[in-house]
């Protein structure tokens, strides 16, 4: 009688050797892990198979060979709204992003992010790389479900949110919220990174969220990467920005290697993109000098197709098939939909998104859900949207398009006459026939501009009043997880900060308790005096010419949710400083 049973399980054992299918299907069993890497300012025409005619991008186009090419995936026109899209499956402007900079890039600690919903489902969650939602509690990416996080503050190592002084070379950084210098190149830092977190032991499947800063300005790589293409004659900036781009496909190519030692290869889930078009002059919409932008129009920062239309290439061996190329419009909402489809993980009740699963696409090649839907952009500066400027609506076919040469510009409402003048210069274009958008065709099909206008108009209403009733999200200060807060000039707000940068505060929600609070000064022309203001409290201390810092000790401040106002004077002008350091010291009983 026992020889039967042994019979069964040696008959079972060698089903499973002869019968491969069989052993995808078991492997199939487990939920795979997932790896997204996007790059910073690299535009749909930086890839070799592309047509550019300078650069080869050998690994990044490896995923392409062994997935899917989606030839026409869509993002936002800058950093910080697509990386909220892609984070929560949600338009920007519901979330709170409507920009880059000052708080126009924080995303409302409400939001449920991706890494949020897989933590909570047995993923281990990383990111590596840039953030740019915030750089203090509770907008931090271990404050929306990153269990490891190597980022830079700000929007770009070198800019306001500081450290000053900080270069793409031994850059410090944020380990889980704790600054550090390394020793290296920041591209290859945060792969270095990349690969000890996927390389860990453990059971659990991974999310790895590799962000680089690169190709985005300022434009640093070693030399021995910009030299071949300054060999070839091409612009300075161009040689550098190739040169970065270089440095990617190289880190892409050992992140790609390192899941085919550790022999995951075939249970992990590789998407790479980018965040936006490639950044061109400053002058916006202007033609970068010798810039290969695939004969598309725009740059980034535009809602023309340089600058939301963006490389993206997927893979997931045995599931996906090779070398496929869609035209279907996919957008950068549709990823976390997709990712929670894949892994089967359910959505959170209550959570609307505005993404579609991309699944059926890429396992079946069905388009049917993704049939009849619009993608809408609006881009500009500053935290308050303002109806008709600079958008796109977008569809598998038609796109409509409202142009500004410069968007940075839309500060304030326009008037009713300028209103008048966009709305009767509405462009449209059949995108799959124009993809260049050179022929418009406003005139000629009116019914269609009409019903996309109206799209449009139905979506700012609803996703301005979701903002709205959210209200910009406040710094978090003195809580015992986070006593001492660095506040910078990227992440204040006020109206001279869109007009010279000079003058801000920060809105912030405070604990009862006695800080001490730093202000790290700019040129001080003559002596002065420096000023704290919150609620009911106000101090001042003499300044002298010269100084560059100054602390305020043992400050009493409330609880309770404000402005926080630090500037100084050496004539009838304010200016603020540069950094602000707030440390609660004790606790008020």
């Amino acid at each position: 009688m026992e020889i039967i049973p042994k019979i069964r399980l040696l008959i079972a054992l060698l089903f499973l050797l002869v019968n491969p299918f069989n052993h995808k299907a078991i492997t199939a069993q487990k939920r795979p892990n997932v790896i997204i890497m996007m790059t910073d300012d690299q535009g749909y025409g930086d890839i070799g198979m592309h047509g550019n005619p300078y650069l080869k991008t050998r690994h990044i186009e490896a995923i392409a060979k062994q997935g899917i090419e989606m030839e026409s995936f869509i993002a936002y026109p800058n950093c910080s709204a697509s990386r909220a899209a892609l984070l929560t499956g949600r338009y920007p402007y519901r979330t709170g992003v409507t920009a880059v900079t000052q708080v126009d890039h924080f995303m409302n600690t409400s939001e449920v992010t991706i890494a949020e919903i897989l933590s909570n489902n047995g993923y281990r969650t990383g990111i590596f790389g840039k953030w740019h939602l915030g750089d203090n509690n509770p907008m931090r990416p271990t404050d929306q479900g990153f269990q490891e996080a190597l980022v830079h503050k700000g929007g770009g190592i070198g800019q306001a949110a500081g450290p000053a002084g900080n270069t793409y070379f031994d850059p410090v950084l944020e380990h889980n919220n704790v600054s550090k210098k390394y020793k290296g190149y920041c591209d290859d830092i945060f792969t270095d990174a990349t690969l000890d977190f996927i390389s860990a032991k453990n059971d659990k499947p991974f999310f790895a969220y590799l962000a680089t800063n690169l190709p985005h300005f300022p434009l640093q790589v070693p030399d021995e990467k910009a030299e071949p293409y300054r060999k070839m004659g091409l612009h300075e900036d161009n040689a550098l920005t190739y040169g970065m781009i270089d440095n990617i496909d190289g880190n892409v190519g050992r992140v790609l290697a390192k899941l085919k030692q550790l022999g995951i290869e075939d249970n992990t889930i590789v998407i790479f993109l980018s965040d936006n078009g490639p950044r061109q002059r400053r002058t916006k919409n202007d033609v970068y000098p010798g810039r290969w932008v695939a004969n598309l129009r725009g740059t980034k920062t535009s809602v023309y197709d340089a600058g939301i239309r963006v490389p993206f290439f997927v893979k997931w061996p045995n599931h996906f098939k090779k070398n496929v190329k869609s035209k279907t419009m996919g957008t950068v909402m549709d990823i976390l939909p997709t990712i929670l489809d894949i892994a089967k993980v359910p959505l959170p009740d209550a959570l609307q998104l505005d993404g579609k699963s991309l699944l059926p696409l890429w396992k079946n090649d069905d388009a049917d859900s993704l049939q009849g839907r619009e993608f809408i952009v609006q881009m500009h500066y500053g935290p308050t949207p303002f109806k008709y400027m600079h958008f796109t609506v977008r569809t598998q076919t038609y796109k409509l398009v409202s142009p500004n040469d410069f968007p940075h510009g839309i500060l304030y409402q326009p008037k009713d006459d300028q209103l008048k003048e966009v709305l009767s210069n509405l462009e449209l274009y059949n995108i799959e026939e124009d993809p260049s958008e050179r022929i418009d065709l406003a005139k000629k099909y009116p019914e269609i501009v009409e019903d996309l206008l109206a799209k449009y108009e139905n979506w700012f209403d609803e996703v301005t009043q979701e903002r709205d009733a959210k209200g910009i999200q406040r710094i978090y200060l003195g809580e015992t997880a986070t006593p001492e807060v660095n506040l910078s000039r990227f992440d204040w707000g006020g109206p001279r900060v869109i007009s010279e940068n000079e003058l801000g505060f920060w809105r912030v929600r405070t604990e009862a308790g006695i800080y001490d609070i730093s202000m790290d000064l700019p040129e001080v022309i003559a002596d002065g005096l420096a000023h704290i203001k919150y609620q009911n409290v106000h101090k001042t201390l003499a300044i002298i010419k010269g100084q560059k810092q100054i602390i305020f000790k043992n400050i009493s401040l409330p609880s309770g949710v404000g402005n926080f106002q630090a500037f100084f004077k050496s004539n009838r002008l304010a200016t603020g400083p540069l950094f602000v350091t707030i440390k609660r010291i004790d606790v008020l009983p």
